[in-house]
């Protein structure tokens, strides 16, 4: 809002704005930019006060960089460094400043929830839709992360919504609520815990803070904040990745981990029957990339527990849905243990279907129209069990293929397939063994990027363990950040490239033990 609202900027930024040709994250960076260069900014004491260096790797050295080689946040770095290198090649404007500003905002910005009139002010309604309060704690609002896109912020998760219009659904709400990123002077130095001591709120009325639409900090839960003691906020339940390349840290054996499995795209086209397979991943609006959690461990066949958490039902019930229609294969008895997200091994069953797969799709999707049409003719032709499964075959997926490639073509004006049925269909062609081979091929090749350059994880966790003796003989101690006790004998970059990496390389050997295991049981029940 400052910043559309600025005298000298305001103009040209709204009319950039309005038109799509930037984004508000991009004009908050502009706006730093130019305001930390001007002598008599009004935001000079707060800008003062701002840090002049980070700990995210787009401040590392080459040296520090290498730490990372073989990682996700490594590729990210290298791709972000080229794209702004392209970007200055064309500006007046110093690369310090704008990459000070750039850091700036992905460390410190936060989503605040606001009413749209309050922040389309020019279209304000006579009715009074203010919200009175927003209670939440600040989380990641975008969980994907990879080379090519490794962005997020701050955010509010939107707890209660109190002084509601009288006959508004949520669905509506949210249509009135603008979700707005920017920076709040004094919240913002507020540094991360996992037990955060406090959360923050939107005061819209002003009841509490006597301004409208200002911020305050409370205790969180029935915690009392102590005198002298940090306050601290929570980020998000965010893994390493997000918290080292945002902004700058990591959390030793972090609870919220992960790791990010893909399908590089440009590999696709050299596969067999490439057209047909891009078709099909098409219509199963099929994922190259997922995410796999420390915690979905906890429902796999090698728990971190002694004691196995509980599975979700809602889980056990999306997965055995896809797989429950009337062909031939049996439905896997491994099902419910497979940590693997259902879009991904989707992408992985089609990217890997052999040539005979292919013809006996087609064959079963040709014959699958066919009937379909027979159907609508006389229903009553087909009331028999076998016809009953048969139209329940149809069901699942209705395709017109024209060809042995099973091509996703409808014939006049039948229904396109959903993705669940076009999902089911290759189930039944395909199984999981081919999938899930290429699943290990995946994760294998990430444990060989990971190691290539730093080692085994027992060589990762020896450092941490040197470092820690070393500081202990030469009665160094330690010091506390963001909730984890870090050496004070390895620099903090080193050390948090080192805990980031060990946790990747962990996590990418949890998960093959899985997706290993799965495999066998895969190839032994003939899926």
């Amino acid at each position: 809002m400052r910043v559309l609202q600025d005298p000298i900027l305001g103009p040209e930024c709204s009319a950039m704005f309005e038109e799509g040709e930037v984004d508000d994250r991009f004009l908050m960076i502009l706006f730093l930019t130019i305001e930390r260069l001007r002598k008599n900014s009004s935001w000079k004491p707060y800008l003062d006060m701002l840090p002049t260096t980070f700990g995210n790797p787009l401040w590392f050295t080459d040296d520090d960089l290498l730490e990372l080689k073989g990682t996700t946040v490594y590729r990210a770095t290298e791709l972000q460094f080229l794209m702004y290198s392209v970007f200055f090649l064309a500006s007046e404007v110093c690369f310090e400043d704008f990459l000070w500003a750039n850091s700036i905002f992905w460390t410190r910005a936060m989503n605040i929830p606001f009413p749209r009139s309050y922040v389309f002010p020019q279209v304000q309604d006579e009715k009074d839709n203010t919200f009175s309060s927003f209670n939440g704690n600040p989380e990641s609002s975008t969980s994907i992360i990879s080379s090519e896109e490794l962005v997020d912020e701050k955010g509010a998760e939107v707890h209660e919504v109190e002084g509601r219009v009288p006959g508004v659904t949520s669905a509506s709400i949210k249509g009135e609520t603008v979700w707005v990123e920017g920076l709040v002077p004094g919240i913002d130095f507020c540094n991360h815990d996992l037990n955060a001591a406090a959360t923050w709120e939107v005061d819209g009325k002003g009841l509490t803070t006597g301004i409208p639409y200002s911020m305050y900090l409370l205790s969180a839960g029935q915690r009392h904040l102590q005198i002298d003691k940090e306050i601290s906020i929570s980020y998000g339940n965010n893994g390493n990745e997000e918290l080292l390349y945002l902004y700058g840290f990591v959390i030793d054996n972090n609870p919220d981990d992960y790791v990010m499995v893909h399908y590089p795209s440009e590999a696709i086209q050299s596969v067999g029957f490439y057209d047909s397979k891009a078709q099909l991943l098409e219509a199963q609006k099929a994922e190259l990339r997922c995410l796999l959690p420390r915690s979905l461990l906890d429902h796999g066949f090698f728990p971190r527990d002694t004691q196995q958490k509980q599975s979700s039902h809602k889980c056990t019930v999306d997965r055995v849905s896809n797989y429950n229609w009337c062909g031939q294969r049996k439905m896997p008895s491994y099902v419910s243990k497979l940590v693997f997200p259902e879009d991904f091994l989707t992408a992985l069953r089609t990217i890997a279907m052999q040539e005979d797969e292919l013809y006996q799709v087609s064959s079963l999707l040709q014959e699958v129209v066919r009937l379909h049409s027979c159907y609508w003719l006389d229903q009553s032709q087909y009331c028999s069990d076998q016809a009953a499964n048969l139209v329940k075959l149809w069901l699942v997926v209705e395709v017109m293929a024209s060809s042995h490639l099973a091509k996703l073509v409808g014939s006049g004006g039948e229904r396109q397939p959903t993705d669940e049925e076009v999902r089911a269909a290759i189930w039944e062609a395909c199984g999981d063994s081919g999938a899930l081979q290429l699943l290990v091929d995946l994760l294998n090749m990430k444990m060989v990027d990971l190691e290539e350059g730093s080692g085994t994880e027992d060589n990762d966790t020896e450092l941490l363990q040197k470092a820690q003796s070393s500081d202990i003989s030469e009665g160094h101690g330690s010091c506390q950040t963001n909730g984890s006790i870090m050496p004070k004998s390895m620099s903090k970059k080193r050390w948090s490239s080192i805990v980031y990496r060990r946790g990747q390389k962990q996590l990418t050997r949890l998960f093959l033990k899985e997706a290993e295991h799965a495999l066998q049981l895969a190839l032994s029940e003939g899926n």
